[in-house]
């Protein structure tokens, strides 16, 4: 009966680390805690996002598979050094909560690790880091990639210049 007990255990516990590891990944993205995550944005010179959830937080969960089954964010993942911070891992940083510790919130750095404090969800009232929707998380992302001459998935999705025709 022992082993059964063991198995059982076992299986229940493979499933909660694996819940609990896809709650924190958002989607098929590379992602990096905060520390590894600035040090690669200055070694590979590219922009960061960072997303601030908690597993238990409600806008979180509603967030999480909208965010998860975005082809767009998840291409354009690729110009970017994707950083998930959750519960403990989130520093008493006033410079990582622009506007307040709420969640989920998404900042975005340079590739020198500053905030980009002007890079906002357009769509939102009162928390300016507050977003809900992928659209808006998309627009910000462009606009960081703009900002930061970076981009290949950007190029990539732009449609192509029209042709003139010569008479």
């Amino acid at each position: 009966m022992a082993p059964f007990f063991a198995l059982a255990a076992s299986a229940l516990l493979g499933s909660v680390s694996a819940a609990v590891e896809q709650v924190k990944t958002w989607g098929r993205i590379n992602w990096v805690s905060l520390k590894e995550g600035q040090k690669l944005a200055k070694e590979q010179g590219k922009p960061a996002m960072i997303v601030f959830h908690k597993p238990w937080c409600r806008a979180c969960k509603a967030l999480r598979p909208r965010f998860a089954n975005s082809r767009e964010i998840e291409q354009m993942s690729n110009d970017f050094v994707m950083i998930s911070v959750e519960d403990d891992e989130v520093p008493k940083s006033a410079d990582l909560s622009p506007d307040g510790a709420y969640i989920p919130r998404i900042l975005f750095l340079d590739a020198e690790g500053n905030v980009m404090k002007h890079v906002v969800n357009k769509g939102s009232e009162g928390f300016k880091y507050y977003y809900y929707e992928t659209d808006s998380i998309v627009d910000s992302m462009k606009n960081v990639l703009k900002q930061t001459g970076g981009g290949r998935s950007l190029k990539n999705m732009m449609p192509p210049k029209p042709v003139s025709k010569k008479n």
